[in-house]
């Protein structure tokens, strides 16, 4: 495939991945409004916002099926366009059952989305013989933060209704311009190898499937880290540090911001140190990070160790994705996928437990325990990764 093309289809893909996190950003923070409408109870709201997870996770475990029988590309655009319509949803329904109905369908195309796109992300990875995973990643997080922040901007002035059908017309609209170029390319063939799909049977030997796993595990304990962060970050620096609300909620911004940075020079990263070091550098800056984020006395010290942790994390999801398609293709994909955001599931009910039985900031720690982990997971799986990692 020519060099323009592998740039307009980079383009492309780039596009796919912010305009996820932008839709994704933009439903979060209209979700007090929605309870609100719908007059759902603390507890019925979390049981309605389980349809998300519910949709995602079973939509990941069948999306691997989907692109190897129709294409990493097509299932991309068909996911994108059901996304941007789906996220209009929430606000038309006025009850916790309608609101989990609705959001089922919403997490099926935010899970299929994201095991399509990276799959053909891996593609184009072998084919541009760079890893500029990270940079996808970095337009996911990027969308997300500019997401947030609109949204955030215009709740006070524009309803839910109006807000989220705002990013139906934009999802729509991003879909239209970058979707053709997805439609008229078949994902690149690596210059070396054809693609595991085409040369793997649809059952990969249990090595692969091992070393899949190990991926997935990486993927996990980073997503446990980004989903503690962001449901107890805030409440740890008002609760136990007692920060300012508008201080305590630059907390999760701190993390965020310093993860879109880490991502966009993930490429010179990878490029310079490997992918092992990389990990295993990454996971435990990660950890260091956290033990200051959550044991730090002081308000400022948190935000570095908050900061710090974004820094160490950028990378080792982007990084578990990418080896995992490579091995096994989009069923790779969808199996770190599928643990890693399972890790981002488990992070926020696991703190809460933990903090019940000890306290917040001992809860916390966990994070820099599972960062750790992913560190040692790539060092001593190094040899058995070697050529892969």
């Amino acid at each position: 495939m020519p060099g323009s093309d592998l740039t307009r289809l980079r383009v492309a893909l780039t596009a796919f991945f912010a305009l996820d996190g932008f839709v994704f950003a933009g439903w979060v923070v209209r979700i007090p409004d929605v309870k609100e409408q719908t007059g759902a109870s603390a507890s019925a709201l979390g049981l309605a916002l389980l349809g998300v997870s519910a949709g995602a996770v079973i939509t990941m475990t069948l999306a691997g099926r989907l692109c190897r029988r129709f294409g990493s590309h097509p299932v991309t655009v068909v996911c994108a366009v059901l996304l941007s319509l789906s996220v209009a949803l929430p606000p038309l329904t006025h009850s916790a059952r309608a609101l989990g109905a609705v959001l089922l369908v919403f997490g099926m195309a935010y899970g299929g989305i994201n095991v399509a796109f990276n799959s053909a992300a891996v593609d184009l990875v072998a084919a541009l013989r760079r890893p500029v995973m990270p940079s996808f990643h970095a337009a996911f997080s990027l969308g997300g933060m500019v997401g947030a922040g609109l949204g955030g901007l215009v709740a006070g002035s524009l309803s839910p209704s109006r807000h989220l059908l705002g990013l139906t017309v934009t999802g729509l609209l991003v879909t239209a311009v970058a979707g053709p170029t997805l439609l008229r390319q078949r994902p690149p063939e690596p210059p070396d190898r054809t693609r595991p799909e085409d040369t793997a049977p649809h059952r990969p030997g249990t090595r692969t499937r091992g070393l899949v796993t190990v991926f997935g595990l990486i993927a996990l304990c980073t997503a446990y880290g980004e989903g503690a962060l962001a449901d107890w970050g805030a409440l740890h620096l008002e609760q136990d540090l007692d920060a300012q609300p508008w201080v305590a909620a630059a907390g999760y911004s701190c993390f965020a911001l310093a993860m879109t940075v880490g991502r966009i020079s993930g490429t010179t990263l990878l490029e310079r140190l490997g992918r092992v070091r990389t990990v295993v550098a990454g996971g435990a800056t990660a950890s260091a990070g956290m033990l200051l984020g959550s044991l730090a006395p002081s308000v400022w010290a948190a935000l570095i160790g908050f900061a710090v942790t974004g820094l160490g994390l950028a990378n080792l999801f982007p990084v578990a994705v990418e080896r995992a398609g490579a091995l096994a293709g989009s069923g790779g994909v969808a199996v770190a996928s599928t643990l890693g955001y399972g890790g981002m599931l488990l992070g926020p009910p696991a703190i809460g437990f933990m903090a019940d039985w000890f306290s917040l900031p001992t809860a916390l720690t966990s994070v820099a325990v599972l960062a750790a982990v992913a560190s040692a997971i790539a060092y001593g799986a190094r040899h058995a990764t070697a050529g892969r990692l």
